[in-house]
């Protein structure tokens, strides 16, 4: 449930004494209502001063003049007010009294407002003719979106305006369009919100309170900021306040394609639509002095005649077009508020003057998308603290709004103590998907809840089944179990909680009774009452959940058996020897480390043996990815590596035999790098090459350095690679490490820091001979291992290593 605010006036519930919160807030309506009437009488008065300057007559002729004009356009008093003030003529079949000269404070309001020097001949007749038409139009917009296609309309022809803009000072400086005409849709979009920028003319024209004419383009734009595209489009512009003055806070802005200045005609006449303006704006901000008699007597009639609490409500809307608030303007006698007032005693007044905590609730804007949308909206049953009353009552109520022409009627319902508690308990079992029944083993009554039939699968039309026909609904293998137990409580009372499934036209259900016996005094069970909950959702969740486990534990075993079973095969592949080696002279040390993460043994693989001419072969490789397949490519490659240079070929043409074996094999999905070199002990020289392979590290002489890698792409990865190789004169005293990426990768960092590492871990550990393999993989492999780890360590002793042990030929060290 919400806990919006409502209008929550019930006659059965009627006010006691005010509390000082509602006498507040009745003296603030009224001095709100003294406001009003000061205002309207003010413009009242003016606008009889006008009449009587004009046609020459008494107080009360003008203002039976007004009334009639009223009456003729249709409009209220205040609107045909409103229009006077704006300069509107009287009609020409009225008798005019030229010999009698309005005085000056009526010529001031209406003549065009012209600032000094300029002339504004407002007494012309097409001039009258085009003000009168313009405020009868005037009346019928209802935005001020409307309001500018309505002068535009109206100006065009009369002074060449080509686009009508409207802008609004909001609180925050600035300026707010809230209406254009004759300008684009993405114009008006780019231009919508304006910063309180210097040189603006429409602020300009708002802050002095005076018209702004831009009729020399080449000036205008190096003095203002003109707003739209380039200038030359609209040459001329004019920018006016509304209404002129201190006080304005809407710019009128007419721009034309005339290079041509405003005439006086164009300029009085453009700034007496303005006056019109006001008034008409001042109509969207303002509710008008509105009564029972501003609403069809029809509606209120037949409102007179609806029974419970209802109201019609007019929405107020400010000049941006937001709705404020909203004005009863029609109710039903039995409408009340905690005021005390109802029925017609609430017509006119605001709603938020009563409720003003309504505002922003989940009631406000589900009113907003009634009016916006067209869909009527009803409210969850919520809660309400009635005031007004000594002892203030929660009480729960429900609320409708839909759509009447451009109101809203609101119509609510207040329930009973006893209603209440059956919608919570109709609530508890639609949200825990359960429901109550009960059982008299004496006469033989039944009673289900709604939700029962719900739960058990059947329809709320058929009688519900007495205790004895319940196992007929559930499954065969759950039948015998369901009357055994219900046999149980109605012979000896014994409370039951059994599960048991049921079919229905959704599937198969999962549901439980709960139920327990009434006795007499003898212990005979005389009435049975429990509920039936529906288990579905639980009992499906369960069952996924163990076979998720199921699922689970079958998957790691299959990856436990893979692993033991690629670490077999890379053991029995890839021996490693205990001791370092020697090979054509030179001292060989091997280190494998598998990866420490993931269950899944990777493809890195090396070989060192001697081939049948003396020298001695070295190869490390990488295989991308891990698992069987990794380790079977792994195998291939190295054995065919290996009979490739043993049979003659160069390093280059085995780097590419085995791009195409890979290529070839398993779809070419695999790639692979790898480095191989053959050393010659008579020359002491080691020709390599490689394919995407990280540079071997040099130590020589105290200086530790990467060696430039001759040109060759990853295997598998193309069908025309280049492979390049060179040659390394090795001295006494050298030390060369091969290695795989796993050695110098570290998640979260690059390959170049991860070189550098490397090249610092050597120097710490010793160069040359004095340097340690197991301490050097100590020093970078501080973190967990996420990858294999492969590395060849060669060095050219000075002298006799007496430790190294000779690998007999083609055996892999």
């Amino acid at each position: 449930m919400t806990s919006e605010p409502l209008l929550p006036g019930d006659p059965a519930t009627g006010p006691g004494p005010e509390a000082p919160a509602e006498a507040v807030a009745r003296q603030r309506a009224e001095l709100q209502r003294l406001r009003d009437l000061a205002a309207t009488t003010a413009v009242l008065e003016r606008a009889k001063g006008i009449l009587m300057a004009v046609i020459g007559c008494t107080p009360d002729a003008a203002q039976e003049e007004l009334l009639q004009r009223a009456k003729d356009g249709n409009r209220s008093l205040l609107e045909q007010c409103w229009l006077t003030l704006g300069a509107l003529p009287p009609p020409r079949e009225r008798p005019t009294h030229p010999a009698t000269p309005p005085p000056a404070s009526a010529a001031a309001e209406t003549g065009a407002g012209a600032g000094a020097g300029e002339s504004a001949p407002m007494g012309t007749g097409d001039s009258a003719e085009v003000l009168e038409a313009l405020g009868r139009a005037l009346v019928r917009v209802g935005s001020p979106h409307e309001l500018a296609g309505c002068l535009l309309d109206r100006l065009a022809p009369e002074v060449a305006a080509d686009a009508v803009l409207l802008y609004e000072r909001p609180p925050e400086d600035g300026l707010a369009l809230i209406g254009h005409a004759g300008v684009e849709a993405a114009l008006a979009a780019q231009w919508r919100h304006v910063p309180p920028v210097p040189g603006l003319p429409a602020l300009e024209a708002l802050r002095s309170g005076r018209p702004r004419w831009l009729e020399h383009p080449a000036e205008d734009r190096t003095r203002h900021l003109l707003i739209g595209p380039p200038p030359e489009r609209w040459p001329t512009r004019a920018w006016l306040p509304v209404p002129e003055g201190g006080t304005a806070r809407v710019a009128l802005g007419v721009l034309r394609r005339r290079d041509a200045p405003f005439t006086p005609r164009e300029r009085g006449l453009l700034r007496a639509a303005a006056r019109l303006c006001a008034g008409r704006l001042r109509a969207f901000d303002s509710p008008r002095d509105a009564g029972a008699g501003d609403v069809p007597r029809t509606v209120q009639a037949v409102f007179d005649a609806l029974p419970g609490q209802a109201v019609l409500l007019t929405p107020l809307r400010a000049v941006s077009g937001e709705v404020t608030d909203y004005r009863i303007a029609a109710a039903t006698p039995e409408a009340t508020d905690v005021f005390g007032r109802n029925g017609r005693d609430l017509v006119g007044r605001h709603l938020l003057e009563n409720y003003p905590a309504i505002a922003g609730t989940p009631l406000w804007r589900g009113c907003l998308r009634t009016l916006e949308t067209g869909v009527p909206y009803e409210s969850e049953p919520f809660a309400y603290q009635e005031a007004g009353i000594p002892a203030p009552v929660t009480a729960t109520y429900t609320v409708r709004a839909a759509p009447l022409g451009e109101g809203l009627v609101l119509t609510w319902l207040r329930y009973d103590p006893t209603d209440r508690q059956e919608q919570r308990l109709a609530d508890v079992q639609r949200l825990g998907n359960l429901g109550w029944a009960n059982w008299n083993l004496l006469t033989g009554e039944i009673a289900w809840a709604e939700q029962t039939y719900t739960v058990l699968g059947l329809r709320a039309d058929q009688p519900p089944l007495p205790l004895d026909r319940l196992p007929g609904l559930a499954q065969p293998e759950d039948t015998r179990p369901l009357a055994r137990a219900i046999a149980g409580l109605v012979s000896r009372g014994c409370p039951l909680d059994v599960p048991f499934r049921t079919g229905t036209a959704a599937g198969v259900r999962h549901l439980r009774m709960v139920a327990e016996a009434v006795t007499a005094p003898d212990g005979t069970p005389v009435e049975v009452h429990g509920f039936v909950q529906d288990l579905t959702a639980q009992r499906s969740a369960e069952l996924a959940l163990v076979e998720s486990e199921r699922e689970m534990l079958l998957q790691r075993g299959t990856l436990q058996a893979e692993r033991d079973l690629a670490a077999r095969l890379q053991h029995a592949l890839l021996p490693l020897p205990s001791k370092p080696v020697r090979l054509a002279g030179l001292r060989v040390e091997v280190a494998y480390l598998p990866a420490q993460a993931g269950i899944h043994v990777g493809g890195d693989w090396f070989s060192a043996i001697e081939l049948p001419d003396c020298d001695a072969l070295f190869v490390v490789g990488d295989v991308a990815g891990h698992g069987i397949d990794a380790v079977a490519t792994m195998a291939q490659l190295r054995f065919t590596a290996k009979g490739m240079v043993s049979t003659g070929s160069s390093l280059t043409g085995a780097l590419a035999r085995l791009n195409q074996l890979l290529l070839h094999s398993r779809d070419g999905q695999i790639t692979a790098t790898m480095f191989l070199a053959r050393y010659d002990p008579g020359r002491h020289v080691l020709a390599w090459a490689q394919a995407g392979h990280p540079p071997p590290l040099l130590v020589r002489g105290g200086e530790v350095r990467f060696l430039d890698r001759p040109g060759g792409i990853l295997l598998g990865a193309t069908g025309a690679p280049v492979y390049e190789s060179l040659e390394l004169r090795l001295e006494p005293g050298d030390r060369l490490l091969l290695y795989t990426d796993g050695l110098v990768e570290r998640p979260g960092e690059g390959l170049d820091g991860g070189f550098a590492r490397l090249a610092e871990a050597v120097r710490a550990d010793g160069c040359g001979e004095s340097g340690s393999l197991d301490a050097l993989l100590t020093a970078m492999l501080v973190d967990e291992r996420r990858d294999d780890v492969c590395v060849l360590d060669i060095r050219m002793p000075l002298e006799e290593v007496q430790d190294a042990v000779a690998a007999p030929p083609e055996t892999d060290a």
